[in-house]
């Protein structure tokens, strides 16, 4: 069931903060912007609200996805781990336990799939640089390979940052006949990609978003569940919903503030196409954007990330805890 809870709820959370997240992957990659709310206004004047929506449908169903596999993975992760150490799946896990078990989901949510030469060894240096014992205990969780959990996110992502920085103005706003856009939808951006990049184009950014949902997934699952250990009476076993809200809510805040400066290199390494060639890899990206504009620029976004994540997240953890909770019931009365 965490693998059906988790799915619902990414789904839900990404249809709640997709207008934020196009605002904040125009920002993050496009130097025009005076700040949220001229970025809000400028999209609002040319594509009106269309505009903010960008492949959502697209996006919604990988996230329910990888939500689903991130959620799952965590859940089967942590119960192995607790067996191994303390005898019992259901034992109570120690702060350690519980941020091992985040990272190998935030390691199960990124795919690792054939590409350019040069892409797929940076993708794998960096996969071995730390996680490869992760992704590796992932498969003895849940008694599969590794390659049936991984979910391949970094097409998706890819198509989703090429869609919400491609501008087709309103046909309302231009006296001038609308010129057809070059990705017509989150599909026909994938062919695009592929015909002009190769499969190697589908995974541009594979290093950086790796780094950002590792290091992200641990600290997210560590602070909800401290948060409700917290916040939760002594004689309840369980956290009521006030209590999920405000945990999932400051939990995916904190796994944002952290996630930003990889996040920003993924969606610029993401938006580079064929005929730019402006980054080598996720080094060569840095250097060039802290070159170019300073060390402040790995923090675009940052507050509009926070600002998107309390909402996003409240709704991520309170349908998931409340499918599992209505399956545990309607069972039991069975």
């Amino acid at each position: 069931m965490d693998f059906i809870a988790g799915a619902i709820g990414g789904g839900l959370s990404t249809a709640v903060g997709y207008p934020l997240d196009t605002v904040k992957v125009r920002i993050q990659t496009e130097n025009h912007y005076r700040g949220f709310w001229h970025c809000v206004q400028e999209t609002y004047r040319t594509e009106k609200v269309r505009g903010f929506y960008k492949g959502v449908t697209a996006s919604v169903l990988a996230v329910s996805v990888v939500s689903s596999v991130s959620f799952g993975t965590y859940k089967n992760f942590l119960g192995a781990i607790c067996k191994l150490r303390y005898g019992a799946a259901e034992a109570k896990p120690s702060q350690l336990d519980v941020s091992l078990a985040g990272a190998a989901a935030g390691a199960a949510r990124v795919g690792n799939s054939p590409q350019g030469k040069h892409s797929q060894r940076s993708c794998s240096q960096t996969q071995a640089a730390g996680k490869a014992g992760i992704v590796l205990s992932v498969q003895e969780a849940t008694g599969e390979p590794a390659t049936s959990l991984v979910v391949l996110t970094n097409p998706s992502e890819v198509a989703k940052v090429r869609m919400q920085t491609q501008r087709n103005p309103h046909p309302s706003t231009t006296h001038q006949p609308v010129s057809q856009p070059k990705y017509r939808g989150s599909l026909h951006c994938l062919k695009v990609i592929i015909k002009e990049e190769g499969f190697g184009g589908l995974y541009k950014g594979c290093s950086a978003l790796l780094c950002r949902d590792c290091s992200a997934s641990a600290i997210y699952f560590l602070s909800y569940s401290a948060l409700c250990d917290w916040l939760t009476p002594d004689g309840r076993n369980k956290p009521g919903f006030l209590v999920v809200l405000l945990s999932g809510g400051f939990a995916g805040v904190l796994a944002w503030g952290l996630a930003t400066p990889m996040d920003v290199i993924k969606s610029r390494m993401q938006t580079d196409e064929s005929d730019q060639h402006k980054y080598k890899g996720l080094i060569h990206c840095v250097r060039e954007s802290v070159r170019k504009e300073g060390a402040k620029v790995l923090f675009k976004g940052l507050g509009l990330n926070c600002i998107r994540a309390f909402p996003v997240n409240m709704v991520v953890f309170v349908t998931y805890e409340g499918v599992l909770r209505f399956t545990d019931h309607y069972i039991k009365k069975k």
